[in-house]
């Protein structure tokens, strides 16, 4: 039988704590490491309905990949969105595990499945971690150097409109958003799955012309048109839901023997009118 224990080692090995960013909370949030696991469910973020159906389909862990909780918490009462979640989920034994940039960042994590799934070559981490650097160096073996973002190389150069057609097919949507001309030619394209805007000056760095992310503000639209450098944005849900997809598939193959699925009430809250 596994314990929750087991499936949060796995989880630590397959997306390293280490490759989380200073601000965020990983790991097992809330449980018993003790407890057994015969049921999980993943999905991007704990919401009323993820939680109603985690509860109702008996799930003993949830593997989300927005921590909850987020932050610090002073107080746990039904008088709050989260506190409210929280309540409802310890009371029916559901235990949190959250990997969030740890699994963005990780070998096999969301950016890098992005970068191959547009076809990308010679993939490369945006902003490689101390850690990997620090591990390389002190050891004789090959360490692939991990971290922030993905970029590499398309077999051919395409115009911008053709990647963002590749970009929607491949994460299964009908539009996104664009900074840049519909003709600009892409040699070199980077990646930040979620909100990423903040890594445009790094993606300028490694000479790529676009960027696909999830979501920007504004006066970082302004600075990639200036820049030159296309902006490609698919949504926050759609750059990130696909990956806990992918991630109860790795689930399911490494623990046979428990039940594993993606969340099948979670859904975007933003829609086109």
């Amino acid at each position: 039988m596994n314990i929750i224990d087991d499936v949060a080692r796995f989880l630590e090995d397959f997306a390293p704590l280490r490759l989380a960013e200073d601000w965020d909370n990983v790991g097992l949030l809330v449980g018993d490491r003790q407890r057994p696991a015969n049921r999980i469910m993943t999905c991007l973020t704990i919401t009323p309905a993820s939680a109603r159906e985690a509860i109702a389909e008996r799930a003993d862990l949830i593997v989300a990949h927005h921590p909850l909780p987020f932050t610090a918490q002073r107080r746990l009462t039904t008088d709050t969105h989260d506190g409210r979640l929280l309540w409802d989920l310890i009371g029916a034994g559901v235990s949190i595990y959250s990997p969030h940039t740890a699994f963005d960042s990780a070998r096999e994590g969301i950016n890098q499945r992005l970068a191959e799934g547009l076809g990308l070559m010679e993939i490369a981490p945006l902003v490689p971690s101390v850690q990997a650097f620090a591990e390389r160096a002190g050891s004789a073996s090959h360490v692939p150097l991990l971290g922030a973002g993905r970029y590499g190389r398309l077999g051919e150069p395409i115009t911008l409109a053709k990647l963002a057609e590749r970009a929607k097919a491949f994460l299964s949507i009908e539009q996104l958003q664009r900074v840049g001309a519909a003709d600009q030619t892409i040699h070199r394209v980077a990646i930040a799955c979620g909100s990423g805007g903040e890594l445009l000056a790094a993606a300028r760095q490694a000479g790529c012309e676009c960027l696909l992310t999830g979501e920007a503000r504004f006066h970082t639209c302004l600075e990639s048109e200036a820049a030159g450098v296309a902006l490609l944005l698919a949504g926050h849900y759609a750059t990130e839901r696909f990956g806990v997809e992918r991630l109860a598939e790795v689930l399911a193959s490494r623990f046979a023997e428990i039940t594993v699925w993606a969340s099948r009430q979670e859904r975007d809250p933003l829609a086109w009118s």
